[in-house]
């Protein structure tokens, strides 16, 4: 096994000859998941949930990012906050319960200190023990060292110094705002919770990847679209010519590196391309879809309605959120071990969705997300065979990921997206804040 303190040497990018690898070790050792955990996600902006989820004062949520318990809350004087949830006295949590309304206190159940939602500490039981030299004021809950909320989208960064929020999202920022163009989104009550066996970055990759969907997802494709109606089986999409390095506007096509890491493997476009879920939302709310477009060509005009509508098929905002426009899904994910993580699902959707048409979006995003779909439990069974696949990383040490290098992708999708991540990856791991260029 390599040394993890030394990162330098783990990837192969050799653009001229067209060749990709990633060494193995980096799913199976220690040091490395303590170097990311350092190196990447406490210096980046993470995504920790949306305003739609808290939406009154009062509300709140918990839950945790890159490792630490938050709360994120609307204060009774309207202001969205992220905090640690963790007691200044003796740093038991202080907000058990995954989500509340109408909350005006936090109460540590340990000792009983109590806390208002903006966070400020208002009482201590006994407090007259304390010396003159006790400053209550200075003891509230910590903030994030940085919060933005982009539309709703509540990101944090344990970074203090890290760069500006518009900075760091680069052109993926027009990318995320034509998803949230569909309407004013909300996040569906019901948050998809589960775990997998298997390192994060095989869910990045996996959840970018066009290549397995013909296998790996055989049934959804060749089985079940057709029963409804919507297809004869699983064709690959057509690959349009990339433009990589123009301008950011809809003339690029296809997989585009957005800057940072981020990547997208369609690129918005206004050329009419029908969203992936176009065939079963008809089928199923045909006249609230028709209503639904008529507002989107109001707000927009039509070529920015079908652009927003045909969305920017599955992007990353690196490190690890991941939006995918045809179901309309935010994931996260964040790891505890090589080989563990968490994620954290929510269908994004358009609060002015008319009753069928929000049940036939719903329908969509279960039957290909959900716990029981045609997705989620392939690729849960994927990932982890990947992992134990890798207890063979001493004698198989390469991963190859060159699949398109060169321009060639008359085979089908390539794998430019997750060389962009890894590329980015590398950079940060060996000690650059970006990588100069994330393309091939």
């Amino acid at each position: 096994m390599r040394d993890g303190s030394n990162t330098a040497g783990l990837i192969i990018d050799d653009r001229e000859d067209g060749i990709f690898r990633v060494h193995r070790s980096v799913f199976v050792d220690r040091d490395i998941f303590e170097l990311e955990r350092t190196r990447i996600f406490d210096h980046c902006w993470l995504f920790a949930g949306h305003a739609s989820e808290f939406p009154k004062p009062g509300d709140f949520v918990t839950r945790s990012v890159a490792g630490r318990p938050m709360i994120l809350v609307h204060g009774e004087d309207g202001k969205i906050r992220a905090l640690m949830n963790t007691c200044r006295h003796r740093g038991n949590l202080v907000c058990r319960e995954h989500k509340g309304s109408g909350a005006e206190v936090f109460r540590c159940f340990y000792h009983g200190w109590i806390y208002n939602t903006r966070g400020e500490l208002k009482g201590i039981p006994g407090e007259e023990a304390y010396s003159d030299a006790f400053d209550r004021d200075a003891l509230g809950l910590e903030p994030a060292p940085r919060m933005h909320n982009y539309r709703g989208c509540i990101f944090v960064s344990f970074d203090a110094e890290i760069e500006s929020f518009e900075s760091y999202m680069g052109d993926a920022l027009a990318v995320l705002g034509n998803t949230l163009d569909l309407g004013e989104m909300e996040f569906v009550d019901g948050q998809f919770k589960y775990s997998m066996r298997a390192n994060w970055k095989l869910l990045v990759e996996n959840s970018m990847d066009g290549y397995h969907a013909a296998y790996t997802h055989e049934r959804f494709f060749s089985q079940w679209m057709p029963s409804e109606g919507l297809g004869l089986g699983y064709q690959p999409p057509p690959v349009p010519p990339r433009r990589d390095g123009a301008a950011a506007s809809d003339t690029r096509r296809g997989t585009v590196p957005l800057g940072n890491g981020h990547v997208t493997t369609n690129y918005p476009t206004s050329d009419g391309r029908a969203a992936v879920s176009d065939g079963y939302l008809t089928k199923h709310a045909k006249e609230d879809l028709e209503q639904f477009r008529q507002g989107l060509v109001k707000r927009h005009g039509p070529d920015k309605a079908r652009m927003v509508e045909g969305g920017a098929g599955n992007y990353l905002i690196f490190p690890n959120l991941m939006i995918i426009d045809g179901w309309r899904v935010f994931r996260t994910f964040y790891p505890s071990s090589p080989d563990y993580m968490e994620i954290n699902g929510w269908a994004c959707l358009p609060k002015e969705d008319a009753p069928a048409l929000r049940k036939a979006r719903l329908e969509w995003y279960l039957a290909f997300q959900g716990p029981g779909g045609f997705a989620t439990p392939d690729d849960v069974e994927g990932l982890e065979g990947c992992q134990m696949g890798f207890a063979t990383h001493k004698e198989v040490e390469w991963s190859d990921i060159s699949r398109g290098m060169k321009g060639n992708l008359a085979g089908g999708p390539g794998e430019l997206q997750m060389r962009v991540f890894w590329r980015e990856w590398n950079a940060r791991m060996t000690g650059s804040q970006h990588a100069d260029y994330t393309g091939d």
